[in-house]
């Protein structure tokens, strides 16, 4: 992933690049990749709790801060940050919002693009934006075969880790050195104020990951890293 110019995150609520995959953008961008962050809704109804908290909010004006948030979490990693509101719980994601999707992957032609699960017995949500992921790719590939409209190379796929992974057929085939970055990481979970109590987990998982990661690289330097699952088959030249 280190070596992509340019990756696409594509989550299902406002902040969810944050959690799974701030720490691996951050390594993009700063070594001169352009990353967007794309949300296919911002959350508003299932996971800003601590927003509804306010006497008389309103859907709006959670939308309104959710935005606020997710731009100043992307600004901190280097990424750019885009909404499709297209609506929570339940995330519905029709021809119009696939064709919109599509449009974005064809015009930002990604080396990378970081997803959700297949599956998630916990959020109906996340499989949802999965699936439409994985088809806007092949659209926007042409599917492997020649096509009407303007395609581009494939991308590399790989989907980010899941809240409970056990549950959700997650395998991490690939790791992410985030040490460096990782205060960049903190900056952007600190940003989504509405979510706090998921700040302490993401930075034990780190911690976790890093674990695992100095295990397999013999790296004794990496003190926190980020898991991933590699979906389409690497091709190379040599082993």
């Amino acid at each position: 992933m280190s070596e992509a110019k340019s990756i696409l995150v594509v989550g299902a609520h406002a902040a969810d690049f944050v959690w799974r995959a701030a720490g691996a953008v951050a390594v993009a961008t700063a070594r001169g990749a352009r990353a967007t962050v794309l949300c296919l809704s911002y959350g508003e109804r299932g996971e800003s709790g601590e927003l509804w908290k306010e006497p008389n909010q309103t859907v709006e004006n959670v939308k309104r801060i959710r935005h606020q948030q997710g731009e100043q979490a992307a600004a901190a990693i280097g990424a750019e940050f885009r909404c499709l509101d297209l609506g929570d719980y339940p995330l519905e994601i029709g021809r119009e919002a696939l064709e919109q999707l599509t449009d974005i992957v064809r015009e930002l032609e990604p080396d990378v693009i970081l997803t959700h699960t297949e599956k998630d017995p916990f959020n109906p949500d996340h499989p949802v934006a999965h699936s439409a992921v994985l088809k806007a790719r092949q659209l926007a590939s042409g599917a492997g075969v020649a096509s009407g409209f303007k395609t581009i190379k494939p991308p590399r796929l790989y989907l980010f880790e899941p809240h409970q992974p056990e549950l959700c057929g997650f395998v991490p085939t690939t790791f992410v050195d985030i040490t460096p970055v990782f205060e960049r990481k903190q900056a952007a979970m600190a940003a989504m104020a509405a979510q706090k109590y998921l700040q302490r987990y993401y930075t034990e998982l780190a911690e976790r990951r890093g674990n695992h990661a100095r295990r397999i690289s013999g790296n004794s330097e990496v003190r926190y890293a980020e898991a991933f699952q590699r979906v389409v088959p690497e091709v190379l030249s040599h082993l």
